[in-house]
């Protein structure tokens, strides 16, 4: 169902795209339009991962680390039937997560250090294992895509006033309403299909972790930590934001049409649900946080050193 739904919202975002392009040039315009947006999502695609990991100053955390990161990641990759991917850190208070990569051979998954220090083991593979789960749907490559198409509609939009001059049919209330409405649309279906993913992730991050209820757990408690503490490369790479399992920016909000994410509550609703038919355990509770100074990439150490089905 999840699969369908993207096929569908991302059908009517390339629809939307080539009926502005046909508005304001006809079928020249709608063919140049086309180009335009496979030039973008080509660039987009294929370095988006450095932009964003080099956006947020995340740090590489080499194989065999003393806290068992690398070794947790790849021992879910493996369960998750995908290649290793590379493992980053930021350096950052809130607890948060992210993949990015144009495909599972070029994948990367990162994790702030306030993350870290705040969940146990099992709650931090629930993470990884929701992340492994959009590399494993392409999700990465989805959502670059879609941002990228939204891009290029607004720009598109912006471009309005200049083919104005020209008989397209449109008229000036048109192009004022084509203008402002849609960008909106083009948000609007970013941030359906961006839901409809994360719902799809959490399913399948579930299934690959082992047990739902460790990233209910670690769900609640990365929401408990976005809505008090601000994230500050996220206000200022506003753009990324909805790439986290929790977007940063919107942690005091309810969930609605622009939202990137579906509201937490549904979500861990949905994964107690999912446990239940499988008669999961709840994961146990982290130790409290040792402080990291600022500044430090240093790994910190959370809950126990070793359980769960990684081990």
């Amino acid at each position: 169902m999840g699969y369908t739904k993207t096929a569908i919202l991302m059908a009517v975002m390339t629809a939307l795209f080539m009926g502005i392009g046909y508005a304001l040039a006809g079928s020249g315009g709608a063919l140049l339009a086309l180009v335009v947006a496979a030039g973008m999502n080509v660039f987009t695609w294929w370095g988006s991962d450095r932009m964003v990991l080099r956006m947020h100053n995340a740090q590489v955390v080499t194989q065999g680390d003393r806290f068992g990161l690398t070794e947790m990641v790849a021992d879910l990759a493996q369960k998750a039937n995908l290649p290793m991917p590379a493992v980053y850190i930021i350096d950052e208070a809130q607890p948060n997560a992210f993949a990015t990569g144009r495909n599972p051979a070029n994948a990367a998954v990162a994790v702030t250090t306030g993350l870290m220090r705040s969940l146990s083991r099992e709650e931090l593979a629930g993470v990884i294992a929701h992340e492994l789960a959009h590399i494993r749907n392409h999700d990465t490559a989805i959502m670059t895509v879609t941002a990228a198409f939204a891009g290029a509609i607004t720009m598109l939009a912006n471009f309005a006033l200049f083919f104005r001059g020209r008989d397209n049919g449109v008229g000036l209330v048109g192009t004022l309403a084509m203008m402002f409405l849609a960008p909106m649309a083009a948000g609007i279906v970013q941030m359906a299909i961006s839901r409809t993913r994360e719902y799809a992730a959490d399913r399948a991050g579930a299934e690959i972790c082992g047990n739902p209820l460790w990233l209910a757990s670690a769900l609640e408690r990365i929401a408990q930590g976005a809505a008090r503490i601000d994230y500050d490369r996220a206000e200022a790479n506003p753009a990324t934001a909805h790439m986290f399992i929790i977007n940063p920016l919107h942690a005091h909000k309810r969930d609605n049409l622009f939202a990137t994410h579906p509201a937490t509550e549904n979500r861990i609703k949905a994964l107690r649900e999912m446990a239940g038919q499988m008669g999961a355990r709840p994961a146990p509770q982290a130790r409290p946080p040792r402080p990291v100074a600022t500044g430090s990439t240093r790994i910190p150490r959370t809950g126990r050193r070793r359980s769960g089905p990684w081990s």
